[in-house]
């Protein structure tokens, strides 16, 4: 086999895909990377992979999405059930982190689909996303890698993996379409406890992407396509207000976005 036609191959999502999914399982050693030949090289290669990873997991829960910055291009990683919790009338969320390589947590804000928004020709605009969304919470995602370990990994290979995702915890928050109408995240003040000690603290939002319905709208109208757009009764959490927080097994962690509500977390060794 010549050097031209390894360079032709095409790239194998499934197998990348498989190497993820076993590292997940538990059913091999976790790589540092994905081997070179399956190792994505842009982003239509690591959203291949991420849909090969959830669908052979499930049906989609959620998304997360973020960007580097209000005129960045944005980033998406989908969610299967097994990895979303909704804290029940508020309470606490045990969740169980003995296996993760690292438990990095963020305040973050999430929304919650009321309403299915299924790909379409014409593009939705933001008053038609916004008028989808049922609720906006209070909520912590847990960062965690497929690796070995953390963050060495191209971005590429990160973006496969989910976009480092572990775990999304679902506070409470609001319900009206009132009080969702008049919200204005870039106001909202956020705080990130950890162990009862405030380890984080923003005046107002912190999120580097901004906007968080510029994400919401380039979701629906590009970013979920390929796994069939947003439906009701699906989580999207707008990435983090408080940056990254690598915290040990046992931590209580809570956010609270104020004005809105609060979530919590026991990581469980």
């Amino acid at each position: 086999m010549t050097s031209e036609s390894v360079a032709l191959a095409p790239f194998d999502a499934l197998a990348s895909a498989a190497v993820l999914t076993q590292a997940r399982l538990g059913q091999g050693p976790r790589p540092f990377d994905l081997p070179a030949a399956l190792q994505p090289q842009n982003a239509a290669q690591a959203y291949a992979v991420q849909d090969a990873v959830v669908q052979a997991r499930g049906v989609v829960a959620g998304w997360k999405v973020g960007a580097s910055g209000p005129e960045a291009p944005p980033s998406r990683g989908a969610l299967t059930q097994d990895s979303v919790w909704v804290c029940a009338q508020g309470q606490p969320q045990a969740l169980s982190c003995g296996g993760n390589v690292v438990i990095g947590v963020e305040a973050e804000l999430v929304y919650e689909l009321g309403t299915d928004l299924p790909p379409r020709a014409q593009p939705y605009s933001r008053a038609e996303v916004l008028a989808a969304m049922r609720s906006a919470r209070a909520a912590i995602e847990v960062c965690d890698t497929r690796y070995a370990a953390w963050g060495v990994q191209s971005a590429w290979s990160r973006l496969a993996d989910q976009g480092s995702h572990g775990a999304l915890v679902v506070g409470c928050g609001l319900t009206s379409p009132a009080d969702l109408a008049a919200l204005d995240p870039l106001t909202l003040p956020v705080g990130l406890w950890v162990n009862g000690a405030l380890a984080v603290q923003r005046a107002a939002w912190g999120n580097p992407a901004g906007d968080p319905l510029r994400l919401l709208v380039w979701l629906a109208n590009e970013g979920a396509h390929s796994l069939g757009g947003l439906r009701a009764g699906q989580w999207v959490t707008t990435g983090s207000c408080t940056g990254n927080l690598l915290v040990a097994p046992g931590s209580v962690v809570v956010a609270e976005l104020g004005g809105v509500g609060r979530a919590e977390l026991r990581c469980i060794a």
